[in-house]
């Protein structure tokens, strides 16, 4: 009786019989084991994915850069978005009521992110099987590829490459049935069966949409590669097939020109191609100005003047020389040579990269002739041949391609040529920088006005080796600190101040005497004025030869093979004679030159180290004998008037 009596109370109260407990508990049971199979094989196949971008890649030295990027591709944002996709499923696992639902959630979430990623991977794997036929044909390499393989993943076996090029194929294809199989054992009255639903729907039509774009793809690298065709390769290819094509696309093409039938229009896509065109034309405008540029650059080291004896007696002349020999030497061709790597290479890069996308846009052109062929046969007959059915795939393929690709491509040309410019104008601006920074270096800043008689004065009480020139105003701060402008010539006193620090040395400015920062000081080289040089330079300029010819004014004698020292800078106009600096030691090899004059000596002067030796003639009135070693302290401006006019008595002579 009591039995009756339950069976009829839960037949009134609808609740669920032992069967249908029973069976709630098995379809729980097996969801959860589909939900702990989702989770352990991701486990699985993000560790497989890390060795293989972590041990193989990096063990497969042998391989080329380029091979290694085509066989394993963007498998570096696909560990990304899978790591991120994992953490977030074992989340689910402490919320054990709403797990399901989450699992659905984290997949709608991440939707587009594993569209993106796989979709890149999958279109580059036939490249990469081709790659793999290639490595079969060489046993040495197939053994080595195969050895790193097996060493990392047992599980590889002998299908090496293979096994692992495959992996990422096969895993965005189990999710609609991992998700598929969770579905089957949720109620349909379950608040999760609704968000599992749209999960395993969206994953289905991920995996539509990547083999869509890789049957497009595939569409693509067929009429995108450009083939460098003789005449009689191109004339090889034409047969009736081609001539039926070419001759059916012709005459639709006259159609639509007289009206007959209408032309498809496409808004989106002829803006996006005279976008592209733009594009190249800019490049193709630039490339030709950049080789340009180069040629005439090249033009202009050619061009030597300061190789030549120019035979001009102004002083700025032989500074000129010096500065145009250490450019181009050094500076215009480290400029050239980054200029080629930096702009002209990239240029290159970017101009060859057009090709394929240009070579695209014109067949796609084409294909829409057979694209409207088809269709006006479509709506005549109401049929068409399997041939034509795949030309107006291969058209819609190409256009969709395009129209989703095109955008991205003209933004990244765009990028690549404004990097191109701007690294071409600082590359200009780089060597403006440097040119101005070797001529400040090389040639000796200008007096101030009215300044020559106090260097003077300095000159003959401290000597040359004392003298300073101020490179930047100094504003003085201290009672004993100086206030000088650029420029000014000071002579050191100390290189210290009274508390021993360095950076602050005390000068004499010929009337004051006080404290300037030693970072704003330089040696300053005493130049001759263009009187003096002009006084050296005109006797060779009424003669071929290097070296003066005899005078009657009266010499000084030198003996040969002794020690003297230079009084004053002297500057040498020619490889024949050597310059000197004021109190530079030289050694005298000849009192006189090969004509006997005895006003100019041949001599040999070195470095501090005594390493570099260089020899030449001097104009002996320029120096002084060592057994009477010259006292700068002594020296009177009478004595450098006696030596301007002794300069001058050789030029009127």
């Amino acid at each position: 009786m009591t039995n009756h009596g339950d069976d009829a109370l839960s037949s009134r109260t609808g609740a669920p019989d032992g069967d249908d407990r029973l069976s709630e508990d098995r379809s729980l049971l097996q969801q959860r084991l589909a939900v702990r199979e989702l989770i352990d094989t991701e486990v699985s196949y993000l560790h497989v994915l890390q060795l293989c971008a972590s041990d193989i890649r990096s063990r497969l030295q042998q391989l080329p850069q380029g091979d290694l990027d085509v066989l394993f591709s963007n498998i570096d944002d696909i560990i990304k978005v899978n790591s991120r996709l994992l953490h977030d499923l074992q989340e689910t696992a402490s919320r054990e009521e709403e797990q399901v639902q989450l699992i659905g959630n984290a997949f709608l979430e991440f939707q587009e992110e594993l569209e993106q990623v796989y979709k890149v991977y999958c279109a580059s794997y036939e490249q990469a099987l081709l790659l793999v036929e290639t490595y079969r044909k060489e046993p040495e390499l197939q053994r080595e590829i195969q050895g790193i393989i097996e060493a990392v993943l047992p599980q590889a076996g002998p299908s090496g490459l293979s096994f692992l090029l495959v992996i990422p194929l096969q895993r965005i294809t189990k999710y609609p049935l991992l998700l598929q199989k969770i579905l089957e054992n949720t109620l349909p009255d379950a608040s999760a069966y609704a968000v599992l639903q749209r999960a395993t729907s969206a994953l289905q039509d991920v995996v539509t949409n990547i083999n869509e774009y890789k049957r497009r793809k595939e569409v693509a690298s067929k009429y995108t590669k450009v083939e460098p065709l003789s005449l009689r390769e191109r004339l090889a290819r034409i047969n009736t097939h081609t001539l039926s094509k070419k001759t059916t696309r012709l005459s639709q093409l006259l159609k639509q020109e007289a009206g007959l039938v209408p032309r498809t229009e496409d808004k989106e896509f002829d803006d996006l191609e005279e976008r592209f065109h733009w594009v190249s034309l800019c490049v193709t405008e630039l490339k030709s100005n950049v080789a340009a540029y180069l040629d005439n650059l090249e033009a202009f080291l050619r061009f030597r003047p300061q190789d030549y004896n120019l035979e001009i007696p102004e002083g700025p002349v032989v500074q000129y020389c010096y500065l145009a020999r250490d450019l181009q030497l050094q500076a215009f061709p480290e400029f050239k040579q980054q200029l080629e790597a930096q702009v002209w290479q990239p240029l290159c890069s970017l101009a060859k990269a057009l090709a394929g996308p240009q070579n695209l846009i014109k067949k796609r052109l084409d294909k829409l002739l057979d694209f409207e062929r088809v269709e006006e046969k479509l709506l005549e007959v109401g049929s068409v041949t399997y041939e034509e059915e795949a030309a107006r795939h291969t058209y819609q393929a190409l256009n969709s391609l395009l129209v989703a690709e095109l955008p991205q491509f003209n933004q990244l040309a765009m990028r690549w040529l404004g990097q191109i410019l701007c690294t071409f104008v600082t590359l200009q601006r780089d060597l403006a920088k440097q040119v101005l920074q070797r001529a400040e270096d090389s040639l000796a800043q200008p007096l101030l006005p009215g300044a020559e008689r106090q260097v003077q004065a300095l000159l003959s009480r401290y000597g040359p080796g004392k003298l300073y020139q101020v490179t930047s105003n100094i504003s003085g701060a201290g009672t004993l600190d100086l206030t000088l402008p650029r420029g000014h010539i000071v002579a050191l006193l100390q290189n210290k101040d009274t508390k021993g620090n360095s950076s602050r040395w005390l000068v004499d400015t010929g009337g004051h005497r006080g404290y300037v920062p030693a970072g704003k000081l330089e040696v300053y080289h005493v130049v001759p004025s263009e009187e003096e040089l002009r006084g050296q330079e005109r006797p060779h300029r009424d003669s071929q030869h290097q070296t003066p010819e005899p005078i009657s004014a009266p010499v000084p004698s030198v003996p040969a093979v002794t020690q003297v020292v230079a009084m004053y800078p002297f500057m040498a106009r020619s490889s024949h004679e050597v310059s000197l600096q004021a109190g530079q030691r030289v050694t005298v090899l000849e009192a006189q030159d090969k004509k006997g004059n005895p006003e100019w000596s041949l001599v040999e002067i070195s470095d501090a180290n005594k390493k570099h030796r260089r020899t030449g003639f001097c104009n002996v009135n320029f120096f002084q004998t060592n057994e009477q070693p010259l006292k700068w302290t002594m020296w009177k401006d009478v004595e450098f008037r006696k030596l301007q006019q002794l300069a001058q008595d050789h030029t009127a002579s």
